[in-house]
């Protein structure tokens, strides 16, 4: 089945996988510890929140040389994927969550 090409960044997959964790992770993140608000909390929703951001950006970049930068937007979203797993991990080791 041939989809249309995407409008918006909203057209996406990836851009609506990427909001549904940012809705996961500030669910989740709000029965943690108030003495997290500002460490592990805060951390853990800037780096998620970051994701949809730069996939709406890169989308909205449409010059020959924004194409060349798409690995740059690849290695900046990778990098938060690393902090966000990174995160989840910190919170199973602290006893904050259970696996």
């Amino acid at each position: 089945m041939k989809r249309e090409p995407a409008k918006s960044f909203q057209d996406l997959i990836v851009w609506q996988k990427a909001h549904q964790l940012v809705l996961e992770v500030y669910r989740f993140s709000s029965s943690f510890p108030k003495t997290e608000t500002y460490g592990l909390v805060s951390q853990l929703r800037r780096a998620s929140v970051s994701v949809p951001a730069n996939i709406a950006e890169g989308f909205k970049k449409k010059s020959l040389a924004a194409y060349r930068s798409i690995s740059q937007y690849c290695t900046r979203l990778r990098a938060k994927n690393v902090d966000i797993t990174s995160f989840w991990l910190q919170t199973w080791d602290m006893g904050i969550v259970e696996n």
